[in-house]
């Protein structure tokens, strides 16, 4: 089959954009006139176009002596007197049909004529290869199912601006088939982790999206109202210290995959809203909860990709198993040539001040030691790995290391210089984990939002909580890895955005 775009189009290059929507609306009135409902309610199928191809792929010269009847969205049509081809597509695919005068009759052949590109039909036909081979539908009957009123973006915009593409993705959706693509991939992550976890005895669960304390994150919320009680209440930052409770409450592997808010920055890697999978398992560690990402990421390339081998941006990424595992402090000494222990608190900042970050008063140790390994380690590491051992400061909700009091057992694995991911051994020391959270609200000088501690949180833990390990998993650039899709809101199917002053 030709390429749909390089049809020649009943539009054709030198009609103004507004003509054509007056045209499309002539073409409505008409119908009406003619006593068509141009929107209808339903139209039963015999079967999608997939299916269509895949029964007559092998037809040879003969017509089918049964009719199909298939719908969907008229993407071109080339008329050739009293003649039309065009090519009709649904969500599986495209196939050319045929309309002959002869055939449909004279008045609905007018009305066809009336019949634009982007309208929605349902037809019913005949199966036969033309002499060039291409598998076509030839109309006996059809319906108009959805008149349209503006033309597809192919002819006037191109869809080529990135912005006007997120901003109106169904037709980014309907005119780029890649598109559509990374979307249905999406999906079948989701499902395939899912299928994952219960193999492995995990359950899902649902957690509030409304807090009426932020926690589980270091991260600004959303903050909204609740008039009938009168209460804020806030967006949630992550799902940790409900799902902790479900801990204590019995349940020994649990997980959920839902949506996380935070109201901070909009990059290539962040958008305000995105899509979390966090799991906890009793009587577990982080060793145990690593060796699950490694696995489950390993298991989604066999799935969805059928090899270990995958590119992005240019890079090639080597998902085989066992993946790289090094300590922040390593790394920071293997990366970037600089022994972190010897190291003065003036020296670092002063390189953090040459990378233009802002050194908060008061900050400490550990804070300095992270500062470090995102400006000069994070963008290094290519090929998947694990960075462990982090700095208890950072880590108030992790335990503390076994081997090293002044870091906790807590790791974030990283492909392409980005971290996919966050776990660790949970903190089930209920005074302990008061004090990480009075000393995390000291901490934080910036005033921008009035941190509380949970004390809800605490009374569960101290009815005693499992050992346990805890990861979560940025759904949103998992899917960018295995779609090769350079900014997470090319797999977000409606990104926020500043609002069109247009």
């Amino acid at each position: 089959m030709s390429d749909m775009n390089d049809e020649k189009k009943v539009e054709q290059d030198d009609i103004k954009e507004e003509d054509v929507i007056k045209s499309k609306k002539d073409n409505l009135n008409f119908i009406k006139e003619q006593g068509i409902e141009p929107y209808k309610y339903f139209y039963q199928r015999t079967a999608n176009i997939l299916s269509i191809r895949e029964k007559y792929e092998n037809i040879g010269e003969t017509e089918s002596a049964t009719t199909e009847k298939a719908a969907g969205r008229i993407m071109t049509l080339r008329w050739h007197g009293k003649t039309c081809f065009g090519n009709l597509k649904d969500t599986t695919g495209v196939i050319q049909f045929y309309v002959r005068k002869d055939i449909v009759g004279e008045r609905d052949y007018q009305i066809f004529n009336k019949l634009d590109i982007g309208d929605i039909i349902g037809i019913e036909g005949t199966i036969f290869k033309t002499r060039t081979g291409e598998l076509t539908i030839k109309v006996i009957k059809f319906e108009i199912l959805t008149k349209s009123l503006l033309p597809l973006p192919e002819k006037f915009h191109g869809l080529k601006d990135k912005e006007l593409r997120y901003r109106k993705r169904y037709l980014d959706i309907m005119v780029n088939e890649d598109v559509k693509n990374t979307f249905e991939t999406r999906t079948k992550i989701i499902k395939e982790i899912r299928n994952f976890l219960d193999e492995r005895g995990f359950i899902e669960v649902e957690t509030p999206m409304l807090h009426p304390i932020p926690g589980g994150a270091k991260a600004k919320p959303f903050r909204t109202h609740h008039n009938a009680l009168d209460m804020d209440l806030y967006l949630r930052i992550a799902p940790e210290l409900y799902l902790k409770r479900l801990l204590v409450a019995g349940f020994e592997k649990v997980y959920e995959i839902n949506r996380n808010f935070r109201n901070e920055g909009i990059s290539i890697k962040h958008n305000p809203e995105f899509t979390m999978l966090e799991l906890y398992a009793a009587y577990e560690d982080y060793s145990y909860v690593m060796q699950i990402m490694e696995d489950m990421v390993v298991y989604l390339a066999d799935k969805i990709l059928n090899t270990h081998i995958i590119e992005y941006q240019g890079e090639k990424i080597d998902l085989t198993p066992p993946w790289k595992r090094i300590s922040m402090k390593n790394a920071i000494k293997e990366y970037a040539g600089m022994d972190i222990d010897n190291m003065k608190d003036e020296e670092i900042i002063k390189l953090l001040s040459q990378k233009e970050v802002i050194i908060r008063k008061g900050i400490t140790r550990g804070e300095l030691t992270a500062l470090i390994f995102e400006e000069f380690v994070e963008q290094k590491l290519i090929q998947p790995v694990f960075i462990t051992d982090f700095p208890i400061e950072i880590s108030p909700l992790s335990k503390i290391s076994r081997n090293d009091p002044t870091v906790t057992e807590r790791f974030e694995p990283y492909i392409f210089g980005r971290e996919i991911g966050n776990g660790f051994s949970e903190l089930n020391d209920a005074m302990d984990q008061e004090q990480r959270f009075k000393n995390q609200i000291e901490m934080d000088t910036e005033g921008e939002v009035h941190r509380e501690i949970d004390y809800d949180f605490i009374e569960a833990l101290k009815y005693g909580m499992p050992p346990a390990g805890g990861l979560g998993v940025g759904i949103d650039r998992l899917v960018m890895f295995f779609t090769n899709s350079a900014s997470i809101r090319d797999v977000i199917l409606f990104p926020l955005l500043r609002p069109d002053n247009k």
